[in-house]
């Protein structure tokens, strides 16, 4: 049975919706990688929008409207399970020390007076729709005994509250499972399977899975699937266990310090979390738990007598605004739910709430607005148009020179248009993003080679690599086609998964049906050659999954007709190593896999001069590539502008055939009837 709804993630967010959504009379599966890796797990269970200080209005409202939901949700979640979540409305208390300038931390609007009487004097502040309530510091030390000598007061916030995270997380699954929802663990989903506008399938380890919708819920491990800015941001955590026999009285409250938290459990006090943008590097460190130890310690002097009960660590999904990615996508059936940063288990009833409603009923609350994907596209980016025909650039950083008119060449030497894997170009000169000095740069120098075919690293523009920032709003995509690439890969299972992460980026910017990919496997990183056999095994697999393979390979004529016999869109040759600006050193091979090549050749690699463009379009290449010779000239866009010429000029001649090469001289004028003495 296909299921109606398939969930992609099995963390708290993911378990969440799928319960809304079965609970509404939806079949749902839930396909879950690693549990225990969940950002659920690096979290304390804090629902403190309030104590967080959160500045953006919308996202103040959504988790405002969530910390509402929270008494009804779990309620209902332990009804169905008979299990504790661990939820208390015990509100959460905010020391500040002297340095942080008391009540001034909150901001202007938010202040209440510094009363100094006894006993306990609270003062609101002006927020009408979560109060806040200052403590000075004769207050707040007899609200909380124990408190750091530094502390000089402290904000309180009644509204905010606490949920034990793990007993959630276990709440969720147990409940899952009690409504009838199918998890699937250990299922590693590797791509989204796209037609027209809509996922028809996604590929995972155990093959490939159907639904009607599907639901993109992965947290920091979302880019991996599709091109969108949501990274891992670790996050170390510790807990101490509180001694049974204690002469000080215990922690009773939330703690909610300056880079520090300390929540009380039965049991224990948890403490956290650091803020780490490390990629996904596992484990904990000695500094980090170093910071966290000291910080606690300052705020919560007696702690440091308290043994270490559990170091861990997790990874949060942030985007750059620090705000999740909520509904619609750019597929008509797949809707997003990650992104969530610190405030995953906090969100999680509001967001299965607002994903269900969109999913079963099309409504669409006004807030999803805030939170949608496309904040961080630009407007040009969202056409769906297609390139098949010249782009018509100009700058005023070079003379236009026109193109010589068709009808002034023999209709018999007019050249065709190139094409591959079905698209037509006018161009046949390709070029990079990378090496330029600036985006700037990058700009006129591509607008300059009048190409219509642009590569991008996939992985650099996934990682904001420098000079990749801001690239998907840098070129106009309704006029250059896109050629994703797998650079900084070494084996073959990355580049497959690349290619992947490289084909939805495509997608996002428009190019609906772009299933091009530059097939790059280089192990070797002094030389950067190209691995044959694993550029092979890419090679394959990605045909098999509909993609149009343009690899990158050593002048080998037998591993250029093997990829073509598999099924690829072109060869690329390389004419010397990347970035080296030798020239062509491998022009005997290259000639034999034009003479036997029944696809597309493009010369990949090396080429550092105009004249070297022209010479190999002279030997019958079909296509350039160039990067390097442009990006590191000290004028890119007139070398650009140049090298276009040089494709052009290249490409003529080899139609029109050059003289014959002989071992004489030949007057150029006749002998014949020439005035004799």
């Amino acid at each position: 049975m296909i299921s109606e709804t398939v969930i992609i993630g099995g963390g708290v967010i993911g378990l969440a919706i799928a319960i809304e959504l079965k609970l509404r009379g939806t079949n749902v599966t839930v396909l879950c990688r690693d549990f225990q890796a969940a950002a659920t797990h690096a979290a304390a269970g804090m629902l403190a929008p309030d104590a967080e200080n959160i500045a953006n209005e919308a996202m103040r409202s959504l988790c405002w409207r969530s910390r509402a939901l929270y008494p009804d949700w779990t309620r209902k979640l332990e009804e169905l399970t008979g299990l504790n979540t661990g939820y208390r409305a015990c509100g959460i208390l905010a020391p500040v020390f002297e340095e942080a300038g008391g009540q001034g931390s909150r901001g202007a609007g938010e202040q209440g007076k510094l009363l100094s009487s006894a006993p306990l004097p609270l003062c609101p502040s002006a927020s009408e729709e979560s109060p806040a309530y200052w403590l000075n510091k004769e207050a707040i030390h007899q609200y909380q005994p124990g408190l750091g000598a530094e502390v000089v007061g402290g904000w309180w916030y009644p509204e905010d509250a606490q949920v034990d995270n793990k007993a959630l997380a276990h709440v969720l699954r147990t409940a899952a499972e009690s409504v009838g929802v199918e998890l699937k663990d250990g299922i590693t989903v590797e791509a989204f399977l796209q037609q027209q506008g809509q996922v028809v399938g996604v590929q995972t380890n155990a093959g490939i899975i159907r639904a009607a919708h599907y639901v993109l819920a992965s947290g920091a491990w979302s880019n991996e699937l599709l091109p969108l800015p949501v990274l891992p941001r670790k996050g170390q955590m510790l807990s101490v266990r509180i001694p049974e026999i204690s002469p000080e009285l215990p922690l009773k409250r939330v703690l909610f310090g300056q880079d520090i938290y300390i929540v009380p459990r039965r049991d224990r006090l948890v403490i956290g979390a650091t803020s780490e943008d490390v990629g996904f590097i596992p484990n904990n460190t000695p500094e980090g738990i170093q910071k966290l130890l000291q910080a606690a310690i300052r705020l919560y002097p007696q702690l440091k007598h308290y043994p270490i009960q559990e170091f861990w660590w997790g990874f949060r999904p942030t985007t750059p605004d620090e705000l999740p990615i909520l509904g619609t996508s750019h597929c008509q059936n797949l809707t997003f739910a990650t992104g969530h940063y610190r405030n995953g288990i906090l969100l999680a009833p509001v967001t299965a709430a607002l994903i269900a409603d969109l999913i079963l009923e099309q409504k669409s609350d006004p807030l999803l607005a805030d939170f949608h994907y496309s904040r961080f596209q630009s407007k040009s980016s969202t056409s769906t148009a297609m390139l098949t025909h010249s782009a018509n650039f100009s700058n005023g950083h070079h003379s236009a020179i026109s193109p010589l008119p068709t009808d002034a060449i023999n209709p018999v030497s007019t050249d065709s248009p190139l094409i591959i894997a079905g698209k037509t170009f006018q161009s046949r000169l390709m070029t990079g993003t990378g090496k330029y000095r600036s985006i700037e740069e990058m700009q006129q120098s591509v607008a300059a080679s009048d190409c219509q075919i642009v590569t991008v690293a996939v992985r650099r523009v996934q990682t904001k690599a420098p000079g990749h920032e801001g690239l998907a709003e840098a070129l106009d995509w309704t006029k250059i086609w896109m050629l994703p690439n797998t650079a900084g890969c070494q084996t073959a299972e990355e580049a497959i998964r690349v290619a992947r992460l490289g084909r939805e980026m495509a997608k996002l910017l428009g190019q609906e049906d772009n299933n091009f990919i530059k097939l790059e496997v280089i192990p070797d990183l002094k030389y950067l050659l190209p691995d044959p056999i694993g550029t092979l095994q890419a090679a394959e697999q990605l045909v098999k999954e509909g993609f149009a393979v343009l690899p990158y390979i050593n002048a080998d004529p037998m591993l250029a007709k093997r990829l073509e016999e598999v099924g690829c869109a072109t060869v690329m040759p390389l004419a010397s190593p990347i970035g080296s600006g030798q020239g062509l050193k491998t022009t005997a091979n290259i000639q034999i896999i034009i003479e036997n090549a029944g696809v597309p050749v493009v010369v990949d690699a090396g080429i550092g001069s105009p004249s070297e463009a022209a010479q190999a379009m002279e030997l019958g290449a079909d296509a350039l590539l160039i990067n390097s010779a442009i990006a590191l000239s000290p004028k890119p866009a007139a070398m650009a502008h140049a090298m276009n010429l040089a494709t052009v000029a290249g490409r003529l001649a080899y139609l029109a055939g050059r003289m014959p090469i002989k071992d004489y001289a030949s007057p150029s004028s006749p002998l014949t009837g020439t005035i004799t003495s």
